[in-house]
């Protein structure tokens, strides 16, 4: 019987092209980090997978190009390694190759097709590696070779929602420490040092971020230098002179307290000054050059913290610097009016701010309430009133356009109530009625809500709010809006509803197109209301007015936007005369019409040349139905189906509503 010899091809299963494929391309990633170039060149000849990938996406060429093995690279791609492979997170070889910092292959890699501002899936491009690792030959190389020096850096949509990205290879080079680097960025390249990152970081504190940035005095030195912003905020919203106390730094407390603009009261998140952090760290030095530069003592009780930690010398300091036993009076019992806003407005309320004339506000996320083109909207306090603050520009003619708007129209209650404004800083801040949300979030939640055969009373009281306050801004103020929109419709605590956002407001001055244009945005509210937000307002601004007008649910809306669209030749009063239009109308009301128009004595008599006994037959009237349907209170929905008939009575003046 004929035996089998123990390393035959029946006994030892020969493995699968995966399983080959994958323990080649493993050996070849082991020889490129071992330098062993020759075993390299003899698995490639042996057909070894050369794009093989490991789990995280590293490849021999990858592998080779970190190691700086020129001539490793030079074979792989010999052996057909694509130069623009990508890593799991997006980094190619010409990306190591400017982590690394090796020209060469910075070189090779841009004629083999690289794209010198290609960057991996963090939004880091070569040149941002090279100023992260400090590498100013390969730098300089890039932006002579097209390089964007102030490009910032992009994110996936995700990252981008939390505030992610945004820094640059400046950034990048006063994180590490790297001065020389960052002065050839500034002196050589044009780095622009007031970039800020997608959190409003700049280089400047940047340079605090790492508590062992032993070069962060000369960075500090060279970025004011060039003008960096000094009262720029970090995380928490630490400012550098508060980073640089927590630091414990006299020099670089010192430098910051010689800029021109430094806000020295300026407080973090949690309502600390610069004075305050250096109390509780036990920072004599400090705190005493802090006060001799005009530090604000009322800025909690500087008195009992210094008491508490035994420091005698520094008490009598503070004393007779204005301080006071028992430091800032107690805040009252106090609850906000706000429920959305309410835990903001109580932090804000808590924590010690530098007034700004009557007005309490801190510009930071926390207590911003949206963005706007200029400079958001955020929440404050003025002369103890809760309120919402809109920041312009000092010189901003959008913000006196607001202010001017808004003062003439003080007893306008369907109006946003202004209380006041404030310049501080070459900023205006206007003070608002804070409001819980706009008409457009209010739909946004309530979406599925509608019910059918309903009477909408809320589409009602908000559309008769609206145009009485454009009515009134064009009778009584003189102004026209010329920004209607959901989003500048606000819902109170109370849910009164009130027009808001004057800073396109223009000064009427006879021109009827500038009423127009607001009439005719109120046709398309009239609709985006009916219809509860289920058509975007963007979207109608698109159509036409013959499509907007047959997308009406019914008679009523149709007819209102029809005159809304073509507002004949007084255009200032028209608002007034269409606030008795049948749509405003309560069913009740509808329906004691009806039942009046039935009593009339045209109708009883059955007097033929009778208008409303013309509209009441329907072989002549132009609705639908007749007048001898409506037997009930329980038909009265049916009233849709008469507009024309509506506001015939109406202005035949035989009903009174």
């Amino acid at each position: 019987m004929e035996t089998k010899s123990p390393n035959s091809l029946q006994e030892s299963p020969t493995p699968s092209g995966t399983e080959r494929t994958s323990e080649d391309g493993i050996q070849l990633l082991k020889v490129v980090k071992e330098g062993n170039i020759e075993l390299l060149q003899q698995l490639l000849e042996g057909g070894a997978e050369v794009n093989f990938q490991d789990e995280w996406g590293w490849s021999a060429l990858h592998n080779a190009v970190q190691g700086c093995r020129e001539d490793m690279v030079n074979l792989l791609l010999h052996y057909g390694a694509d130069p623009c492979l990508k890593k799991k997170n997006g980094a190619t070889p010409f990306i190591i190759a400017g982590i690394v910092g090796n020209v060469e292959l910075l070189k090779l890699f841009l004629s083999k097709g690289a794209d010198v501002n290609e960057c991996d899936d963090n939004g880091f491009t070569a040149f941002m590696e090279a100023a992260v690792h400090g590498k100013e030959e390969a730098l300089k190389f890039l932006c002579e070779n097209g390089a964007e020096v102030n490009l910032s850096r992009k994110t996936k949509e995700n990252q981008k929602r939390l505030r992610k990205g945004g820094a640059t290879a400046l950034m990048d080079a006063a994180e590490n420490g790297h001065a020389d680097i960052l002065k050839i960025l500034l002196d050589e390249m044009g780095a622009d040092v007031k970039a800020h990152d997608n959190m409003g970081r700049n280089a400047l504190i940047y340079a605090f971020r790492k508590s062992d940035n032993r070069n962060v005095e000369d960075i500090t030195r060279l970025l004011l230098h060039h003008g960096a912003d000094v009262n720029v905020r970090g995380e928490k919203g630490k400012t550098p002179l508060i980073l640089a106390v927590e630091r414990g730094h006299l020099g670089l407390v010192q430098m910051l307290l010689e800029q021109e603009h430094i806000e020295i009261d300026d407080t973090d998140s949690e309502g600390k000054t610069a004075l305050l952090l250096a109390v509780e760290l036990k920072l004599k030095d400090i705190a005493q050059l802090l006060c001799n530069k005009g530090a604000s003592t009322d800025c909690g009780d500087l008195v009992m913290i210094a008491r508490r930690n035994y420091d005698t010398c520094l008490v009598k300091f503070l004393l007779s610097h204005g301080a006071r036993e028992g430091g800032l009076s107690p805040v009252e019992d106090w609850k906000p009016q706000s429920s959305r806003w309410g835990e903001a407005l109580e932090h804000l309320r808590r924590i010690y701010r530098p007034m700004i004339g009557n007005l309490k506000i801190f510009i930071d996320e926390e207590y911003k309430i949206t963005d706007t083109s200029e400079g958001g909207i955020y929440l404050g306090f003025y002369e103890g009133q809760e309120v919402a603050v809109k920041r312009f520009s000092e010189g901003s003619m959008r913000g006196q356009q607001e202010v001017s708007c808004l003062q003439s129209s003080r007893a306008n209650s369907d109006l946003v109530t202004f209380y006041g404004s404030e310049s501080y800083k070459d900023c205006l801040y206007v003070c608002l009625a804070l409001c819980e949300q706009t008409l457009e979030e209010h739909f946004a939640m309530c979406k599925g809500e509608a019910v059918e055969n309903e009477e909408d009373v809320f589409a009602r009281n908000v559309l008769s709010s609206v145009f009485k306050a454009v009515d009134k801004l064009h009778l009584l103020c003189g102004y026209t809006h010329q920004d209607l929109h959901p989003q500048n419709i606000l819902i109170d605590s109370k849910n009164a509803i009130c027009l808001a956002d004057f800073d396109e407001s223009l000064k009427w001055a006879g021109e009827p197109q500038e009423i127009k244009r607001d009439l005719q945005a109120l046709g398309w509210l009239v609709l985006y209301v009916v219809r509860k937000g289920e058509l975007p307002f963007e979207t109608l601004k698109t159509k036409s007015n013959e499509e907007v007008i047959q997308l009406s649910p019914d008679e009523e809306t149709r007819d209102l936007i029809c005159c809304l669209f073509n507002p004949g030749d007084n255009v200032q009063g028209h608002l007034n005369g269409l606030l008795g239009h049948p749509f405003f109308w309560s069913w009740e009301n509808r329906y004691r019409t009806l039942r009046d128009v039935g009593n009339e004595s045209d109708i009883k008599k059955g007097v033929v040349q009778s208008k409303l006994v013309q509209l009441l037959r329907p072989e002549e009237s132009e609705c639908p139905r007749s007048f001898a349907k409506w037997t009930s209170k329980h038909e009265v929905e049916n009233w849709r189906t008469f507009p024309v008939f509506a506001r015939e009575i109406s202005r035949s003046g035989h009903v009174c509503l």
